[in-house]
């Protein structure tokens, strides 16, 4: 058989196989009793749900909690399925099995609008993309997406563990399982209570349920109600363990210094000296790890001792090989690069529709417009940090991640190590953000604890090496152009962005093997470097996240084409709150006001006519309009601005009142969110605060300047957050809704800051095309 007619059999094969295999449902994510061990008596029912002996319900969490309520929403859903009080679930940590992984965090990667999501193309893409999410099983806590992700397979365990419970009642008591009733975790019938859940876990794994039916919303009686959070009580009286509270018997501790330029290298330092210094144990040199610049480590007896140490080092520091970067140059490159591309029409174009080119030839009125938006730092609460020891070929870990499976990964490469020989404790986090889907500070100290005979290490990073060395949200340039007809209505919308690929960035760091395989993919397969292999150029696929908020959109403008030029500025990028949204947003909104102002139209009711026919937009958008009074006359010296974008499924409108105070100052956020189904309305409601504050802090003073290949700030002095004087009343509401849960700790972030400009606008005829706002 020739090597061609091999090729394309075994190419065929693959096809129908593949092509089979994605007609199949994709596979259960119940698990099995097995899945858990027993400890102390504790009884598993499927992957997800194990029952105390004492009738207390145990639930294997699989999500990071860093502030976002979702260790409280999710035992909610169990404890509502299971009908025991929120108090009697208690949570134990998920292993690393393929049920545990986030499907809802992939779905949000596929790259379709809101007016898609009828299409065929769109179910199919779903479809597929779920199947090969579940068989991934990658768990992460990211892209909003934890309840939306639990949402079916959590009730699903919990109703199966409550049918078999039931069953091993009626077995127990010889009733029928029809005149069975379950309150506070008891088994009841009308005699009487019969026994509570402790009793009949043994025999309840060894039922089959039977018929599973999820209770109907009208029987709900903790979903959809604001229960107090979990972790409330231990926040509170400081009990709550964090990255940074981690304490093992023999623990000593390590501090960095990293070379201050970014991609630098070490070079020859004063190790001897630093070595003697009181309570120093021992000087590390650190390589690049999972995309860290090259440090020193210093580990001592106390934090204080590694810190102080840690300063003291006298290096002489090696220049990056590709030269110093720079912010300002950056910036001017990439406004090069995406007029330079807009013109051409280059760049990945993410939507296409009708004609742009002739529409806006023809259109009665033109608008263009160019928005920037700097490199931004994480600025966690809780500087990265993370605690490791490795003892007889296994390694420990106690981090606070929100990626455990690929901490167990870069464990186990520095270590060498088989993945199965390392354990991942993650802790509560001090903020995430998505500088915790990283993993470079827990491959450090995994490395440092390497040289220290088997005692564990915890490694702590300064504020100063934490804010110079980040993966920051890129920097970006935008081209946007518009016309409207005679009328004013919008006829094209063309937008092209230039910035460095995230997705792509942190794929390489954390996910090295993928990469590796698309280079493969790309030298092999596809040798002659035609429109597929660009497909799967490393470094250069197409990345959803670096054109999000911008092609999928859901003003009905006829002619739009969006596009994104991917660059490498050498800057270390990675996923910050709202990913792409956090600033395109402000691009898109602040650009539509623009073409609402061109056409002499009111802000509101010019979206509104671009919404029609996506009634959940135009709900929230007038709420928000409503509740904030809309049109009724404000103070002297107050203005309004709005925006509404859709992000992580779900819709948000805000309303900002903007007063004049050395630059923009919000006064008050009217905010209205449709996240689907609301599992408890108070996080929900804390939530929209937080990204509002948040989102705010950045669109006024959120900035990362690179010079001379240094990060010139330094901490919150030079970094500020909002602080409690200056934040403005918000007030949210929640929108009434019988879907499925959708994201809520990020999609309050991206609409304040166009907000904040259009009202900036409205108040002094200035438009700031430019974050942050106050310069």
């Amino acid at each position: 058989m020739k090597r061609r007619t091999l090729l394309l059999t075994g190419a065929g094969a693959l096809g129908v196989l593949i092509v089979g295999w994605g007609f199949m449902p994709p596979r259960s994510r119940l698990g099995h009793a097995h899945t858990l061990p027993p400890v102390d008596g504790e009884v598993g029912l499927n992957g997800w749900i194990k029952i105390a002996t004492d009738g207390k319900v145990l639930l294997a969490m699989n999500r990071s909690e860093m502030g976002q309520g979702v260790h409280t929403a999710l035992s909610q859903l169990v404890a509502e399925e299971l009908d025991v009080p929120l108090a009697s679930v208690r949570l134990t940590e998920a292993g690393h099995e393929a049920i545990y992984g986030n499907i809802a965090a992939f779905l949000g990667s596929v790259p379709f609008g809101p007016r898609d999501q009828q299409r065929r193309a769109f179910k199919f893409s779903s479809w597929v993309t779920a199947k090969i999410a579940r068989e991934l099983g990658l768990n992460l806590t990211g892209g909003s997406s934890s309840t939306a992700d639990a949402w079916d397979a959590l009730r699903l365990a919990a109703a199966t563990a409550r049918a078999q419970l039931l069953g091993a009642a009626a077995l127990k008591h010889k009733l029928p399982v029809a005149e069975l009733s379950v309150k506070a975790g008891v088994i009841h019938h009308a005699s009487g209570a019969l026994s509570h859940y402790g009793e009949l876990a043994t025999q309840a794994a060894l039922t089959p349920p039977g018929d599973v039916v999820l209770k109907p919303r009208s029987q709900w009686t903790q979903i959809g109600q604001a229960l107090p959070r979990l972790d409330l009580a231990a926040k509170v009286d400081g009990s709550a363990r964090f990255g940074l509270d981690v304490r093992e018997h023999g623990q000593v501790f390590a501090a960095i210094r990293h070379c201050p330029m970014l991609g630098g290298g070490l070079g020859p330092a004063n190790v001897d000296a630093v070595r003697a210094r009181p309570g120093v144990l021992r000087v590390v040199a650190l390589g690049p790890i999972a995309g860290s610049t090259a440090a020193y480590a210093v580990v001592a007896h106390t934090t204080w001792h590694a810190l102080e140490a840690a300063k003291a080092l006298d290096v002489q520091w090696q220049p990056p090989p590709n030269g110093r970067l720079d912010s300002k140059a950056i910036l001017a490159s990439l406004e090069s690069e995406a007029r330079r591309a807009h013109e051409a029409g280059d760049g990945f174009a993410f939507l296409k529709r009708g004609d742009v080119k002739t529409a806006l030839a023809g259109a009665a009125t033109k608008l263009e417009a160019v928005y920037s938006a700097p490199h931004l730092a994480h600025a966690t609460m809780e500087p990265m940090n993370c605690t490791a020891q490795v003892l007889d070929g296994h390694v420990t870990v106690w981090a606070p991640t929100q990626v455990p499976g690929f901490a167990r990964d870069v464990a186990a490469r520095v270590a060498g190590v088989a993945p199965e020989a390392v354990a991942v404790h993650v802790t509560y986090l001090g903020g995430g953000f998505g500088r915790r889907l990283e993993v470079d500070f827990i491959g450090q100290a995994v490395r440092i604890a390497l040289e220290m005979g088997g005692l564990p290490v915890q490694l702590v990073w300064s504020r100063e090496e934490d804010m110079t060395h980040d993966f920051y949200r890129p920097a970006e340039v935008a081209v946007l152009q518009g016309g409207l007809d005679a009328a004013g209505r919008p006829v094209a919308l063309a937008i092209t962005n230039a910035a460095d690929s995230m997705l792509s960035r942190w794929a390489e760091r954390v996910m090295p093997g993928l990469a590796t395989t698309l280079d493969v993919l790309n030298r092999n397969a596809f040798p002659d470097g035609r429109a597929p292999a660009a497909l799967f150029k490393r470094g250069d696929a197409p990345d959803k996240t670096a054109s999000e908020g911008l092609f999928d959109l859901a003003y009905a403008i006829p002619h739009a084409r969006v596009a994104h030029q991917a660059t490498h500025s050498g800057v270390p990028v990675g996923m910050w709150r709202a990913v792409g949204h956090s600033h395109h947003a402000f691009f898109k909104e602040s650009f539509i006001d623009e073409m609402a102002h061109a056409a002499k139209a009111d802000p509101v009711a010019f979206r509104l006519a671009l919404l029609e026919g996506l009634p959940r937009h135009q709900a929230v958008l007038k709420k928000a309009a409503e509740a904030a009074g809309w049109g009724q006359p404000l103070p002297a010296g107050v203005a309004r601005g709005v925006a509404v974008h859709e992000s992580f499924g779900s819709v948000v409108a805000q309303v900002v009142e903007v007063a004049k105070e050395n630059g923009p100052r919000a006064k008050r956020v009217v905010c209205a969110i449709d996240c689907g189904t609301v599992v408890n309305p108070g996080i929900v409601v804390r939530q929209m605060e937080s990204c509002i504050i948040f989102g705010l802090t950045a669109a006024l003073w959120g900035r990362i300047d690179i010079v001379n290949g240094e990060v010139r700030q330094k901490s919150f002095p030079d970094h500020p957050l909002m602080a409690l004087a200056q934040c403005p009343v918000i007030e949210t509401h929640l929108m009434p809704s019988e879907g499925p849960p959708t994201g809520v700790g990020e999609p309050g972030l991206p609409p304040v800051a166009p907000a904040v400009a259009n009202a900036w606008f409205a108040l002094t005829g200035e438009r700031r095309r430019s974050l942050p706002l106050r310069g």
